[in-house]
């Protein structure tokens, strides 16, 4: 046996070690039992893998992106085996792990119930004590088409090697080099109790899963098309340990609590019409009012930060988005063509910049105007699949607060740092404080222009973004056709990532549309175009605060801002001339003068978290004065009205949580 030489690296630290041929990953960190995979010259590799002379080998913990990874494509097999033990008429489909867990689907005559998901979690408990061992094995594409005889699916992927897409997860199943099946052996014996073709790697053994749970089965199409048969698709989670488990299981249920979907039925602010369509919301009055002041908010600020209002319609002949480039790397995402004016193609508009350009076009323009800041709440539509339509956070139609700045080369860089820090300024008024940012690069295979304007519009956003001190995250070839971005990442009150602003750089658009400006030295000249979505869309921007303040919204945003609540009968006048006070300043205030209790009156402003019940009775009447009720249930009593009217403005107008 000869010596091998191999490098183990664990952070910046590496250490040197003399082993003997044929040693194994899982010897190089015995011991650690958090390792549960390796990385060798990039590549993830089973610990079961035979080091080899010169080769850097570095441990893959188990609570690290790739180990979390690991840990859910393996679980997702003891899925997909205790399935097959259970109906073994299942087909296989594909089996990915996804953010904070992993699904599998599968061919089946009937769709799983809440029962069949309890036994399939129960035999998965059986199958991670009988601590099987995960064994790869490379195979030819003819032997693994002949073990695989049973499972079209299967067969189906085969043929995709070297071309499968991440985007459905067949990824993990097939790579561009050798084929392999993970068979799993029985720990004592090595029989072999199930197998799947898979690229891996995997666990060790079934007892190298801490903790899991079956989520919920549903419907989806083979491979995400629907041209393809439905499967049923069943989700799960795993964690490290039952601690994780138990602390996801109950961010779940807060997330769920603060559903925007949920909430916004039960606060009577939105619906979806099923008549109307899917991804098609109406807001009803409450969030009316709560859209329209963010509305009006945004336009002060706008105003304030030197924008011009625009306007523009929401259909336009193709030949518009055609200049543009949108029906070349779009069209997928636009609604069909509407055909009038004798064949002529018009669409729905999916973007409102290539309007803009025309605004700008309309007239000779000079570089004493510049920056023109152009600014429209412009309603969009695209044609999102039904399977990613989700309430207001993916929409079919929605009213985006687009703003596009033409400015010279020269001005660019103040401009962007000038509209980065308006953004966040702005997303801090609304209540998030918790940012990074992410900068989209190139997409080799989808981008228009050349090279080196692309180089000088990334490295002059990545300088932008620097300055702000926030944490700058690459996201490569992430940006659209025409250039590269910034976007703003906001965490909520319970800690999800929400995508909210975008700052895209564009040399592209105005040499397409041929745009112009007469330079200081009379030469006609190209402007630079900037891309700015503050809220993305106003319909999503609305979810993510309605989920942020679980439907509590601070008192400026409240579609009610307080409801009087009289103890008895003869107090609701002195409350009725309250509230006229009340609204004299501008504030939403009601009465509650229905023959409810005064307890059933507290409860249902509770419900719908009314950020002040003002309450009255004798003494309140007696002495010009009404007591407050906060939604944590505290009590203040006896404040003088025109004393009271002025706290709820002061908190209005500081917009302050209370």
């Amino acid at each position: 046996m000869s010596d091998v030489r191999v490098i183990i690296q664990r952070d910046s630290e590496r250490e040197e070690r003399v082993v003997t041929t044929g040693t194994t990953a899982a010897e190089l960190f015995a011991g650690e039992r958090s390792v549960i995979a390796a990385r060798v010259a990039g590549e993830l590799k089973d610990l079961s893998y035979q080091v080899q002379d010169g080769e850097t080998v570095e441990g893959v913990e188990i609570s690290s992106e790739d180990g979390l990874n690991i840990l859910r494509h393996s679980t997702a097999h003891v899925m997909a085996q205790a399935v097959q033990e259970l109906f073994p008429e299942a087909k296989l489909g594909i089996g990915p792990p996804v953010r904070d867990g992993f699904y599998y689907d599968f061919d089946v005559e009937k769709p799983f119930t809440p029962e069949d998901l309890k036994a399939i979690e129960k035999k998965m408990q059986e199958i991670q004590k009988r601590g099987q061992r995960f064994s790869r094995r490379v195979v030819t594409d003819e032997a693994a088409r002949e073990e695989l005889a049973d499972e079209p699916y299967k067969l189906e992927l085969i043929g995709l090697k070297g071309s499968a897409s991440h985007d459905d997860g067949a990824d993990v199943e097939v790579g561009a080099g050798e084929l392999t099946i993970y068979d799993n052996l029985d720990a004592k014996t090595g029989e072999l109790c199930w197998k799947d073709l898979c690229r891996g790697p995997h666990l060790p053994t079934t007892r190298n899963i801490p903790a899991f749970k079956l989520m919920r089965n549903a419907a989806a199409y083979w491979r995400g098309s629907e041209k393809n048969p439905m499967l049923q698709r069943i989700y799960g989670t795993a964690w490290p340990s039952k601690e994780e488990l138990k602390a996801h299981l109950e961010f779940l249920a807060e997330a769920e609590k603060r559903d925007h979907r949920k909430l916004g039925s039960e606060l009577d602010l939105f619906s979806i019409p099923e008549q109307i369509g899917s991804g098609l919301a109406v807001f009803h009055p409450k969030g009316g009012i709560v859209r329209r002041v963010m509305e009006d908010y945004s336009r002060r600020r706008h105003e304030e930060e030197g924008y011009e209002f625009v306007y523009t319609p929401h259909a336009t002949k193709g030949k518009l988005f055609e200049t543009s480039g949108h029906l070349d790397w779009y069209a997928d995402g636009m609604y069909p063509p509407m055909q009038l004016d004798e064949g002529v193609d018009y669409y729905l508009k999916p973007m409102n910049c290539p309007m803009h350009n025309l605004i700008f076009d309309a007239r000779g323009r000079s570089y004493r105007e510049l920056p023109l800041r152009l600014f429209e709440f412009g309603t969009v539509y695209r044609y999102e699949k039904s399977g990613v339509v989700h309430g207001l956070t993916r929409a079919r139609g929605f009213t985006q607060d687009d703003a596009h700045i033409y400015c010279t080369r020269e001005q660019m860089s103040e401009e962007l740092d000038r509209t980065l820090t308006f953004v966040l300024n702005l997303l801090r008024d609304y209540g998030l404080t918790d940012f990074y940012l992410e900068l989209s690069t190139k997409d080799p295979e989808k981008f228009v222009g050349s090279d080196e304007a692309w180089e000088e519009a990334t490295e002059t956003l990545r300088q932008v973004a620097e300055k702000q001190g926030l944490p700058l995250v690459p996201d490569p070839g992430g940006a659209a056709f025409y250039g590269p971005k910034i976007s703003v990442q906001a965490k909520d009150a319970i800690g999800r990532t929400w995508q909210m602003s975008t700052i895209q750089l564009d040399f592209n658009l105005p040499e397409r549309f041929d745009l112009e400006y007469t330079a200081a030295d009379g030469s006609k000249t190209r402007p630079v175009m900037i891309h700015r979505a503050l809220f993305g869309s106003i319909e999503r921007f609305f979810a993510v605060l309605l989920e942020h303040y679980a439907g509590a919204f601070p008192a400026w945003l409240a579609p009610v801002q307080a409801v009087g609540i009289p103890i008895g009968d003869p107090h609701v006048d002195h409350l009725e001339k309250f509230a006229d006070a009340a609204r004299k300043q501008g504030l939403r205030i009601e009465v509650d003068s229905s023959s409810d209790r005064m307890q059933k009156k507290i409860r249902n402003a509770q419900k719908q978290k009314v950020p002040f019940m003002v309450i009255a009775g004798d003494e309140d009447m007696a002495n010009g004065a009404v007591s407050f009720r906060y939604r944590d249930g505290s009590q203040e009593n006896g404040i003088p009205v025109d004393e009271a009217i002025a706290k709820i403005a002061k908190v209005v107008e500081e917009r302050a949580q209370v």
